[in-house]
């Protein structure tokens, strides 16, 4: 793997050089845009508004409009907005993972120690599983401030970037029912339900089926077999069944296999 990111975690006053690796990677499959009529390749260019002509891109430069006129940024200019942090990965704070809503993870990231920080990137891997805590840190990465949370997964220090607590909308913006709407009895056999299909959580039961049976569907178009259309799925709402007879069928039925 490359490295997307290379500089320190700071801990405390101990710096510890690290590289920063994607952690994940795409399942869906990676369909190329195409001309209807012969199948050729769609280019997107990078056109000035204009001249209408392209502009190659060693000859494109970053800008912020502030009153109707453009500043231009360099390089040097992100870098010297907060020189430190682009090179730190600055943990601030401790915590119990548990305390942090799901809501905020966006996306995982590995850090990998250089060779001058393998003792201090051991240190802070055994006193975070020690402790139980994450560590919570900001970094710099793509002339972005990012917010993340620092764990440990096995062997390996993990980055999980965070959204901060302003890209979160409030869900007041919602109508949503009221706590009261909620009858007893259709409660309790709710939570039986949940009980009924509760289970420990393994990631490996669930697989991307769809891309599975696409790729599969592609093979038979390239040896030119017929594909079958399915008829549009079609949401019904039963009026002959109330919530408590739903429940009560649903407890009745077989539990379906993970996909």
């Amino acid at each position: 793997m490359r490295p997307l990111w290379t500089g320190t975690i700071g801990f405390g006053l101990v710096n510890i050089p690290v590289k920063l690796f994607s952690a994940t990677q795409a399942s869906e499959l990676d369909l190329d845009m195409l001309d209807k009529k012969d199948h050729s390749n769609i280019r997107f260019m990078r056109v000035n508004e204009k001249t209408g002509k392209e502009v190659d891109y060693q000859n494109i430069v970053k800008g912020y409009k502030l009153n109707d006129n453009y500043v231009v940024l360099g390089d040097e200019d992100f870098e010297s907005a907060n020189a430190v942090k682009t090179k730190v990965i600055e943990i601030t704070d401790f915590v119990l993972e548990q305390e942090i809503d799901s809501m905020y993870y966006e996306t995982p990231y590995y850090l990998a120690p250089e060779k001058s920080g393998v003792r201090a990137y051991a240190l802070l891997r055994e006193a975070l599983q020690k402790t139980g805590k994450v560590g919570v840190a900001t970094f710099v990465m793509r002339n972005k401030e990012n917010l993340a949370i620092i764990k440990v997964s096995g062997e390996a220090l993990i980055l999980s970037k965070m959204r901060f607590a302003e890209e979160i909308r409030e869900s007041k913006e919602l109508s949503l029912p009221a706590k009261s709407s909620v009858k007893p009895a259709e409660l309790k056999m709710a939570i039986s339900l949940i009980n009924q299909l509760s289970g420990k959580f393994t990631i490996t039961k669930y697989k991307d089926q769809y891309t599975a049976q696409l790729l599969k569907l592609i093979k038979a178009k390239a040896k030119g077999g017929k594909t079958t259309t399915s008829s549009p799925l079609k949401i019904v709402h039963s009026k002959a069944k109330d919530l408590m007879e739903q429940l009560k069928e649903s407890l009745n039925t077989k539990p379906k296999k993970a996909s």
